[in-house]
């Protein structure tokens, strides 16, 4: 041994894992790649949310006097409509048969003739309808020597008093995406970078290399190394995925909960450290029991399959009631906190005593796991030839 202190002979091990990923063409191409399809997405969401929020609609004649109310009254029910005001009809009757042109309107105003391609959205046959009722009624008005605006606003201040016990949180669709997406960056990560650490493990013990290595270093300083070193490697990318994420969606519209987003992020990244620390060193110890990359899968799987079935099942369950007992109760057990909790947390239904004990079980976990593993790993990773079997893994 040399005369390294423990917590320097981590942090040589941990800087060499980290600068030489970071430096693999493979982890700049992936992140690229990666940060270019969620700005395709988050631009693609734009488009197609203006598309589906959005009429562009032909007036003609005297209908064309309806162009401002109608786009007040389709704004009031959740529709924005674009007006033009056209004299060719038959051009623009044939703009909607082509698709340019959502909907084309003619006649007068309390007998509208009303042209579509195939069917007239909801909130635009609302908004047409109570057109169409206000101006038979502002004619009927009229007829009896009313004044029709005196009514209207005398029927505008007749409304009901709604006591709501349980409000709608209307901001509950975004939220629900942001935890959705922070579960997703979640998931990819641990399995990725868990993966990662194990293919190294075997990596060096099939070239010989850890023999070197531990002859040095104590083998847990190289296997606290090694998860250091990927896990901030790990770390990187779910900054930099995530914040240009966020950017985006803020700067495009499609998310308006910038802070909520910004504070998900936040505890997406406390989440990872726990859930990498959790899972890697179970990759690594897993991945000492073998000695060659082809052997690997069969170790590795039954972990990475806890990750996904967390992932799977926790989303589906987030989805339907995040607040149910059976999703409340996954998301405070280490195997599936790291990925449900803070989906929970970003959608504001995560209590901060079930935050406290995920995080005291998660920390309670890792301790645990980190001994268990440290010492199969101890055990097993000079081992070469057949697969050392886990209970011979536990003796010396």
């Amino acid at each position: 041994m040399n005369d390294l202190s423990p917590g320097r002979a981590v942090l040589l091990v941990a800087r060499r894992e980290f600068l030489n990923k970071v430096r693999t063409k493979s982890f700049l191409i992936g992140t690229v790649v990666i940060v270019a399809v969620l700005a395709g997405y988050v631009l693609l969401q734009t488009v197609l949310f203006d598309q589906s929020n959005r009429s562009e609609v032909a007036l003609s004649g005297q209908a064309t006097v309806l162009a401002a109310p109608l786009r007040e009254t389709a704004k009031a029910f959740g529709r924005d409509v674009v007006t033009m005001d056209v004299t060719d009809a038959a051009k623009a009757e044939q703009q909607v048969r082509d698709g340019q042109l959502d909907v084309l309107i003619t006649g007068a105003p309390d007998a509208l003739r009303v042209v579509v391609k195939d069917e007239l959205n909801v909130e635009l046959r609302n908004a047409l309808d109570v057109l169409v009722r206000q101006q038979v009624l502002d004619a009927q008005f009229a007829e009896a020597g009313l004044d029709p605006e005196a009514v209207a606003q005398n029927i505008a201040r007749a409304k009901v008093n709604v006591v709501a016990l349980q409000p709608e949180d209307s901001q509950r669709g975004q939220r629900l995406a942001i935890g959705l997406v922070i579960a997703a960056l979640l998931y990819y990560s641990l399995l990725v970078y868990g993966t990662m650490v194990a293919q190294g493990v075997v990596e060096e013990k099939s070239s010989r290399v850890v023999e070197i290595l531990l002859a040095t270093l104590r083998p847990w300083q190289l296997l606290m190394g090694k998860v250091l070193g990927l896990g901030a490697v790990g770390l990187v990318q779910l900054v930099l995925i995530g914040g240009i994420g966020l950017a985006l969606s803020s700067s495009t519209g499609v998310v308006d909960l910038t802070s909520v987003a910004g504070s998900a992020l936040a505890t997406g990244l406390l989440w990872y450290l726990l859930g990498f620390f959790l899972y890697a060193t179970i990759f690594a110890a897993a991945a000492s029991l073998v000695s060659r990359q082809e052997e690997l899968q069969s170790v590795v799987t039954p972990i990475s399959m806890v990750i996904i079935i967390a992932f799977v099942v926790g989303i589906n369950l987030m989805i339907q009631d995040p607040s149910g007992t059976t999703v409340t109760v996954l998301s405070m057990l280490p195997p599936f906190a790291p990925i449900l909790m803070p989906g929970r947390m970003a959608m504001g239904v995560a209590p901060a005593w079930q935050v406290l004990v995920a995080i005291v079980l998660a920390l309670a976990a890792i301790a645990a796991i980190t001994w268990l593993g440290g010492k199969v790993y101890a055990n097993a990773v000079l081992r070469t030839g057949s697969r050392v079997k886990l209970r011979e893994a536990f003796r010396r």
